[in-house]
């Protein structure tokens, strides 16, 4: 069995437990070493004291790594992404504008919009209005190429999947997993799996999995009834009782996703009071009578449930639907949370939900419109992360890629300082009161996110007994000076990755 022995580090020991979370100044508790066993960690301490640590310098078949000082962080675990979206984005160089079919994503997903021949292609010219989706016609009733919300969840994504060949898909997937590894991510959790997706990763399984941990949950979409919402759930069911932790813990389906709204840019988020620059409203895509029996069924079925929420009137209703059906016992969560009142960002934590949060969304280079769209006094509501964490909310770091920038530090660098990491030459910070400390922003990008999915016990942590998946980094633990800090490794299951060259 191969053992190695990492020495003269900074191995960070989180000490958070998700739900407890320390004040935003507290220090963090570093070892000086840790031995590896195959796959596992075996012992954490010092080497000094150490016995088991002491003794394994002497052993000769343990071989050893001197750390010269930098800092270990658990791998970190991407609480909120896009597995097969992100793969596939890395394909749009090549776009042609001579008459071919031309579709373009907007950087959050949430619309799309298409030339005269992509609309041909897709077969656009026959889709139905769908609940909460937004398709753009001329006078005569004819697509314009225009899809938003839940036409583009409901259509577009799905006719993507379907064109990319087999070996294209899986290609996606192994070019997220090389880009992840870089990042320092051993860990993802995707949040919009769906037939084509789950399809190339069961095709990758049987080839062999890659060194990637992944938890899924099962996106449903807007149905035009009850029963089709409800059978989209039972897929989820099947689906999760064939590959789960049991089955096969690195690649599982573990719940359902509900996207309950849209997003403030784009004045589909559903709000409280009406948008501020024109005096319109916008409801959530889904109403409570709608949400509701789909997330009575999936908890009785042992699913958990994530239910993306951005605007204050979704958040609301969001909570009260799992406060009313959801157990919290199975980890219930709600993406984004952008807008709270006081009332809900209290709720998540006596509630026992998770809070799933992309604090590279919060970052003041691309919130210029927020003022005009909200007015001033609605901004100050935004992306309360304290208040989560003060209440006792379980947090879940995640970047929402690709719509945003993976970057794991960054994240946590605009979590904890409320600055631009996109451009760092802005000094505009965004609620600084509402900003988390480095060591609970640190743990819920590793243990929190693990956690969102019942996996804390093997991942997230550098503790004895865990999978030996961690990240080298060059670091000072300053907050203030993240944006210095560089990946050196990544090791997965005990193995090395990838290094910086």
């Amino acid at each position: 069995m191969p053992s190695t022995l990492f020495a003269n580090g900074k191995i960070f020991l989180s000490g958070v437990k998700p739900g407890i979370n320390p004040s935003p100044t507290s220090q963090p508790t570093f070892a000086e070493a840790f031995l590896v066993e195959d796959d596992k960690i075996v012992a954490v301490g010092s080497v000094d004291k150490d016995s088991a640590l002491h003794r394994a310098l002497a052993m000769p078949h343990v071989d050893f790594v001197d750390l010269a000082g930098k800092t270990v962080l658990p791998g970190f675990v991407d609480g909120h992404m896009h597995l097969m979206i992100l793969g596939h984005a890395k394909d749009l160089d090549d776009l042609d504008p001579l008459g071919r079919p031309i579709l373009i994503d907007t950087k959050d997903l949430h619309f799309s919009w298409a030339n005269t021949a992509a609309v041909k292609d897709m077969g656009a010219e026959s889709w139905a209005d769908v609940p909460g989706g937004i398709i753009e016609r001329d006078e005569d009733g004819k697509p314009t190429g225009v899809f938003g919300e839940a036409a583009n969840i409901t259509y577009v994504w799905p006719y993507l999947a379907s064109v990319a060949s087999m070996e294209e898909r899986k290609g996606a997937i192994k070019a997220a997993v090389k880009a992840y590894h870089q990042s320092g991510y051993t860990g993802m959790v995707d949040m919009a799996m769906d037939e084509g997706a789950w399809e190339a990763m069961l095709a990758l399984k049987e080839e062999g999995w890659p060194d990637m941990r992944v938890a899924c949950y099962w996106l449903v979409k807007p149905g035009r009834n009850e029963a089709e919402n409800l059978a989209q759930v039972e897929r989820a069911v099947e689906l999760a009782g064939a590959y789960n932790a049991e089955t096969g813990p690195d690649c599982r389906i573990v719940g359902i996703k509900v996207i309950c709204d849209g997003i403030i840019d784009a004045c589909t988020a559903g709000l409280s009071e009406p948008y501020a620059h024109d005096g319109t409203g916008c409801n959530p895509l889904w109403t409570k009578e709608e949400l509701e029996p789909v997330v009575k069924r999936a908890d009785e079925a042992g699913l958990q449930i994530a239910l993306h929420a951005i605007g204050d009137a979704t958040v609301t209703m969001v909570l009260d639907a799992l406060e009313k059906y959801a157990s919290p016992a199975r980890r219930p969560r709600v993406e984004h949370i952008e807008l709270t009142s006081e009332a809900d960002a209290e709720r998540l934590g006596r509630l026992g939900i998770t809070a799933s949060i992309q604090p590279v969304h919060a970052d003041p280079a691309i919130l210029k419109a927020w003022p005009r769209l909200l007015g001033e006094h609605r901004c100050k509501r935004a992306f309360a992360y304290r208040e989560f964490a003060d209440g006792g909310a379980p947090l879940a770091l995640g970047s929402d890629s690709p719509t945003a920038p993976h970057c794991p530090l960054g994240n946590v660098y605009v979590g904890t300082t409320r600055k631009s990491f996109r451009q760092p030459e802005i000094t505009t910070t965004v609620n600084e009161h509402f900003a988390l400390g480095l060591c609970e922003a640190m743990a819920g990008a590793t243990q929190g996110a693990a956690y969102s999915c019942f996996d804390e016990h093997r991942v997230g942590r550098l503790a004895e007994g865990c999978k030996a998946d961690f990240v080298v980094v060059d670091m000072v633990w300053d907050k203030d000076r993240l944006m210095e800090a560089k990946i050196e490794q990544t090791w997965f299951d005990g193995r090395k990755v990838w290094e910086k060259k």
